[in-house]
């Protein structure tokens, strides 16, 4: 099954396109989009080809705040039932409870997770594609989307503490600084935002709780989830969870507030298994931070699920055929 999103996720992609100069009608003519799509909020395309989109448009155009330009342009919720969900709830914290649970009918592919840490909480964004595809634009516009969202909705109460991003820092974070307003972390173990616990539970003055309430029920007819979303759901939760040590199966269900059994019953029917998620994922997660030197091997373990490095050293080199120290040497001297 393949991963959809709403166009409306690029949102400001032909102004900022336009403003670096890119044609891009033939730049998404070459990711497998119609430029007609794109223009229309509520078509559905695939996330593996907006990501495409976003990564060649930054390289073309030299521009490694291109996604984040996007995210500039934008100045609240679209039209749509969900977006109109969204912008009547009351706090923010209930606004990204509504976006995992009607994330199907937003963006299939992004995950988010809210970690309360007594006075602060951390809110992680994950988005999850086909293995292989680049997409540090992407969580740039996810993340940029969301900090926007937020200081629309907080105005002066919004103040974040810091972004983090897993990828490696750009040329220059004279852009990000200033589009956040905090500090921005590049090559952390996680996509996301630091912020008051405050913030998430400030009051929204204009929201409307009849609107809410009316929106909410047109989203629920809409919301209709197969077992093929279903093992989506869970792939997007063990992403967010395995580096946090929180992917247990009755972690990731209680996540997905559902029991154990009706989520492993709904995986058998999409063909697939818990185990055979959670490995898919370790799998990946381990490509992602071993290929970035910065982060040790003992780090690496911790973050793909293994308290010690010993059983990761084995899992690994049952997946690879080598050690990790030999993988990373082994890729640094292709890259040379």
């Amino acid at each position: 099954m393949e991963t959809m999103l709403r166009s409306v996720s690029l949102s400001g992609y032909f102004d900022v396109a336009l403003r670096v100069g890119l044609n891009a009608v033939e730049l998404a003519r070459e990711a497998g989009l119609e430029a007609a799509s794109l223009a229309n909020p509520d078509e559905r395309i695939p996330a593996a080809a907006a990501c495409l989109l976003l990564e060649r448009s930054a390289e073309q155009a030299s521009c490694q705040t291109f996604a984040l330009q996007m995210a500039a342009t934008r100045s609240g919720f679209a039209a749509g039932v969900v977006d109109v969900l969204l912008a009547h709830k009351r706090t923010l914290r209930e606004v990204l409870l509504v976006g995992t649970t009607y994330g199907q009918l937003l963006n299939e592919a992004l995950a988010v997770h809210v970690e309360d840490t007594g006075a602060t909480v951390t809110i992680r964004e994950e988005l999850v594609v086909d293995k292989g595809v680049a997409r540090n634009q992407a969580v740039e516009l996810a993340v940029g989307v969301l900090a926007r969202h937020s200081s629309a909705r907080l105005g002066e109460h919004w103040k974040p503490r810091a972004v983090h991003f897993v990828h490696q820092a750009p040329r220059s974070l004279v852009f990000h600084r200033r589009f956040f307003g905090c500090p921005v972390e590049f090559g952390s173990d996680f996509n996301g935002i630091v912020c008051a616990t405050a913030d998430l539970d400030y009051p929204n003055p204009s929201a409307d709780p009849e609107l809410a309430r009316y929106a909410q029920d047109l989203a629920e007819s809409l919301n209709v989830a197969g077992v093929d979303s279903t093992a989506l759901e869970v792939r997007k939760a063990i992403y967010l969870l395995l580096p946090l040590g929180q992917a247990t199966v009755e972690q990731v269900a209680a996540h997905l507030c559902m029991s154990v059994r009706t989520m492993q019953r709904q995986l058998e029917l999409a063909n697939t298994s818990f185990s055979r998620l959670t490995e898919g994922v370790r799998y990946e997660l381990a490509v992602r931070f071993m290929s970035n030197s910065r982060y040790p091997i003992g780090r690496v373990s911790g973050l793909v699920g293994y308290s010690h490095q010993g059983t990761f050293t084995n899992w690994f080199v049952g997946r690879f055929g080598m050690t990790p120290r030999d993988w990373r040497n082994s890729r640094t001297r292709r890259l040379c």
